[in-house]
């Protein structure tokens, strides 16, 4: 119990878009219960725009859970829950976020070296998407650091595809990240959550 009141959900609606953090309150959800759960951060009048919901846990060893909005109070919600099919992990990596930051890619696989300069574009914690003047492979391994988490990653990523950028001189990349370690993965879902509770981008200077 003590466990589950100590969790933070992110309840998204019913199109997968972040709405508010709750935190559960008393025992684990069972099928067709209601759950009372607190909203964080004021953020009960954006909640009570919607019916359905989706909860995701940042912890990737607990249960997704789909519920329906039943009566609230004040910054209290009851939700009828149920356990989705195992899908959270996917919902995790898929949920990004848009963050416009400085950073650096360092290569694995490719034939140059050095460093060479990124502007991030989103996060997620599956992969991320930048833009860059120098041309990467497709297939191509890198390193690439990651200064939104609570401690700055240098992380191994692989480059899926590429386009040119609208408006831009530089190209955009989106590459997946490969061979993460479980603190890394926690790390990376932290921030994720966090920048997506935020509503807004999380930038920063060069």
């Amino acid at each position: 119990m003590a466990q589950e009141q100590s969790m933070i959900y992110l309840l998204l609606d019913e199109r997968g878009v972040p709405v508010a953090q709750v935190r559960p309150q008393g025992p684990s959800a069972t099928e067709g219960t209601l759950w009372q759960m607190v909203v964080m951060n004021d953020k009960i009048d954006d909640v009570l725009e919607h019916k359905e919901f989706k909860l995701l846990s940042i912890q990737d060893s607990s249960p997704s859970y789909e519920g329906t909005l039943v009566r609230h109070r004040n910054d209290i919600i009851q939700l009828e829950v149920r356990k989705t099919a195992a899908a959270g992990d996917d919902m995790r990596k898929n949920l990004r976020v848009p963050v416009e930051v400085h950073s650096f890619a360092y290569p694995v696989s490719g034939n140059w070296r050095g460093r060479r300069e990124v502007d991030t574009h989103d996060l997620s914690c599956g992969g991320i998407a930048f833009y860059c003047t120098r041309e990467f492979q497709i297939g191509e391994q890198f390193e690439v650091v990651i200064p939104v988490t609570s401690e700055p990653l240098v992380v191994k990523g692989q480059i899926l595809r590429q386009r040119p950028a609208d408006g831009r001189e530089d190209t955009f990349y989106a590459a997946k990240f490969i061979e993460l370690c479980n603190d890394e993965e926690t790390l990376l879902r932290e921030a994720v959550f966090n920048l997506q509770l935020s509503g807004r981008p999380r930038s920063a200077n060069r």
